[in-house]
């Protein structure tokens, strides 16, 4: 089930989400939109840190998400997009409106069945659904030592933001090695395809550190564990060879896209 406190915790940090959460290669985008359709919407849009790459691949740009805060930052950096307030289970917009749904480091936080329906409801025939996860390059030891760090109770090496380990904190840790099973079966949908887009972006200490801060797991944290887990990943930050001793450092990241089509 999800975590509706973790869930919640989201909800007043706008401005720090977009400055510190990274954004998403244009190549993710490619792999859901290969080519310009007639209207997208960004579910659980956020801030609108992918939102701004829908804007070149389709003629009208939808975005819902139920914080206002977040909201306003979106509404501010991308006027264009028609955004509105809203949800995953209720989405304030028309039968078969849009050619294409995508949710960006989101998905793990609807409440499945409901969400499936609506996403189904205003998608046209044969439309698609695009969902998309940051996740820790395997290579980096410091970056999964933090991620372990935000949530120590998962199976593997993986945390916060992957598609994996987003998934396990609102349900079971996945265990198959087919890619769709990370997901799974959503009603209403036929899996059909996943691709992954490894990247990177160069980060300053300070910054990093604060993007944890801007995670659900710190975010939930009463005072005293959250400075403890800082504490915990500024340790590894000072002891890493990789990151000791320096101001910024690259980051690699790599995007996994998983893309369903709508059951007609």
């Amino acid at each position: 089930m999800v975590d509706d406190r973790l869930a919640q915790s989201f909800r007043l940090i706008g401005a720090d989400y977009h400055r510190y959460r990274p954004g998403f290669p244009d190549a993710a985008a490619a792999a859901i939109l290969p080519r310009r359709v007639d209207a997208v919407l960004d579910l659980g849009a956020g801030t609108g840190k992918f939102t701004g790459l829908l804007a070149g691949r389709a003629r009208r740009v939808y975005a819902v998400e139920p914080s206002e805060q977040m909201l306003a930052v979106l509404r501010a950096t991308l006027p264009a997009v028609d955004a509105r307030i809203g949800s995953a289970e209720h989405i304030p917009l028309a039968d078969a409106s849009v050619d294409a749904v995508t949710v960006a480091q989101a998905f793990h936080w609807f409440d499945r069945d409901p969400a499936c329906a609506e996403i189904a409801r205003v998608l046209r025939a044969g439309g698609v659904l695009g969902m998309l996860w940051n996740d820790a390059d395997p290579a980096c030891t410091w970056d999964r030592a933090c991620h372990r760090i935000a949530h120590p109770g998962l199976v593997g090496e993986g945390g916060e933001p992957s598609a994996a380990s987003d998934l396990a904190v609102a349900a079971e840790p996945p265990t198959a090695s087919d890619p769709a099973a990370i997901i799974g079966e959503l009603p209403g949908f036929a899996f059909e395809r996943m691709t992954t887009h490894p990247w990177s972006e160069r980060i300053t200490r300070d910054d990093y550190v604060q993007r944890w801060l801007t995670v659900s797991s710190f975010l939930a944290a009463d005072p005293p564990m959250r400075a403890q887990m800082v504490a915990a990943v500024e340790q590894v930050l000072d002891t890493d060879p990789a990151t000791a001793g320096r101001a910024a450092f690259t980051l690699p990241q790599i995007t996994d896209v998983f893309v369903y089509r709508v059951l007609s």
